[in-house]
């Protein structure tokens, strides 16, 4: 059966939180969130795994999907819904064996021929980007822009997580190419209210399903 993903996937980038993890993810869920992927590349290991569980205990029971970015031991460990890895992290095969056939593996890809590596493994949903310009990574792959994401629709019928600079004016847009999924993180990090933006997002992606 074909994974459906919900439309706004949320990303908490540590960087650039201004509340702590829990208490964000907690504005996320009352607005309607229900995919959450955390993300903290300066962390160490047991901070990255404490935090996670955290999530884990509040996001499990709320029904909310929840991922962790780069480490699949840590997504293991602390019981998440799958994990998310890069293209220097571990493989999706080898994160497969860490997390097992029930779990999530999605993965990062930045051109065409990536994103065709990704479709000849069992990635559960494969990201692309950077679809517009972005500055929540400080050494960002060339923009790829909403042309890519028709191009990589044609080519599978798997899920497909469209990321980088989409805001609240683009996010339709970038599902009427073909996106499954939009990953958001500046646009709702560092709104004035985290969880209003997010259902900004929410009802617009709503709005914009009901009438097709």
């Amino acid at each position: 059966m074909r994974l459906v993903l919900p439309r706004l996937y949320v990303i908490l980038d540590a960087a650039l939180l201004k509340i702590p993890a829990k208490e964000c993810a907690k504005s996320l869920v009352d607005a309607g969130v229900r995919l959450i992927q955390y993300r903290n590349k300066r962390a160490s290991g047991r901070e990255l795994f404490e935090t996670s569980c955290d999530l884990v205990e509040y996001l499990n029971p709320a029904g909310v999907q929840f991922i962790v970015n780069d480490r699949a031991d840590v997504a293991a460990l602390a019981g998440a819904r799958g994990v998310h890895v890069g293209q220097d992290d571990l493989g999706v095969e080898q994160a497969r064996v860490v997390m097992g056939d029930r779990k999530w593996v999605g993965v990062s890809t930045h051109n065409a021929g990536q994103f065709r590596s990704a479709l000849e493994t069992s990635a559960d949903y494969v990201a692309i980007g950077p679809i517009f310009a972005t500055g929540s990574k400080e050494s960002p792959d060339p923009v790829v822009g909403v042309g890519f994401v028709r191009e990589t629709r044609t080519m599978t019928d798997s899920p497909i997580v469209a990321i980088g600079g989409i805001t609240l004016e683009r996010a339709a847009e970038v599902i009427d190419a073909g996106a499954d999924s939009v990953a958001i993180i500046s646009d709702i990090l560092r709104a004035e209210n985290v969880g209003k933006r997010a259902r900004q997002y929410s009802d617009l992606l709503e709005r914009r399903d009901s009438v097709q």
